[in-house]
């Protein structure tokens, strides 16, 4: 390796001694007093390529990554298609849930007489006209048990309700597309052999989108004499989706 003194081969003959700054990479020079009086030493700074340096407007080739991406990507998707399985599909279950309801015209206080199908909430109305989240509220009219939508009770609601009569839980797979068969405002006997599709409440949903969902109930056990329903239900979480059960 060349010594820092015999590096300045490039150099112009006017400047003398080339030497390595100590604690500084490049390079300093001194130059010679007799050709250049006064001249304080600093660095060597050329304006220009020395004549043995080569210039081109060559462009270095870009390296693309994406395409290799994005061909992982759709393998993956391809195989996860070719495997039955939709990427996008919300899987929930249609394993149904099980709540007791007492009807309002019970004496007592504090007891929960209206029911929320999206979180499966049992809900207290402490008067006829109260408002908040609720689908469906359970009431003793003409010596049954009644169904009162929100509508029934002069709340503002798009919450509905379809009775399908002579059919299971099973049965039904798809809330009616129809929506002259439910009401939002008339009482619906409760019977056994009856399944009834609940529209909910509005809700807000991702994307600042305005949702509602579908559910599907049947009543387990009448009491009229005390008041009580014991249902079962499936409720499909995904919002404005009228299918009520999970897909494949």
């Amino acid at each position: 390796m060349e010594s820092p003194a015999n590096c300045g081969g490039n150099l112009p003959a006017g400047w003398g001694k080339v030497k390595q700054s100590k604690g500084f990479s490049g390079l300093t020079a001194t130059p010679d007093p007799d050709k250049f009086p006064g001249r304080q030493s600093g660095f060597v700074r050329p304006a220009r390529p020395f004549p043995d340096s080569t210039v081109t407007n060559e462009a270095r080739p870009v390296r693309r990554h994406a395409p290799k991406v994005a061909a992982l990507a759709a393998a993956l998707l391809t195989g996860v298609v070719a495997c039955g399985d939709d990427p996008f599909s919300f899987q929930w279950s249609d394993e149904p849930d099980t709540a007791v309801l007492y009807s309002m015209a019970r004496p007592e206080l504090n007891v929960p007489a209206a029911y929320d199908f999206y979180t499966s909430t049992k809900v207290v109305i402490e008067s006829p006209n109260s408002t908040g989240t609720w689908d469906l509220a359970l009431d003793t009219q003409d010596g049954g048990l009644v169904f009162l939508p929100p509508g029934a009770l002069g709340v503002s609601s798009r919450a509905r309700v379809a009775p399908l009569e002579g059919l299971t839980l099973d049965d039904v797979t798809d809330a009616p597309g129809d929506t002259a068969v439910y009401t939002a405002v008339d009482a619906v006997p409760v019977e056994l052999g009856t399944t009834y599709v609940v529209r909910t409440s509005q809700r807000p949903g991702s994307f600042g989108r305005s949702c509602v969902y579908y559910a599907k109930m049947e009543a387990l056990e009448i009491d009229v004499a005390e008041g009580t329903l014991r249902f079962r239900h499936v409720t499909n979480p995904v919002c404005n989706d009228r299918r009520l059960v999970p897909p494949n």
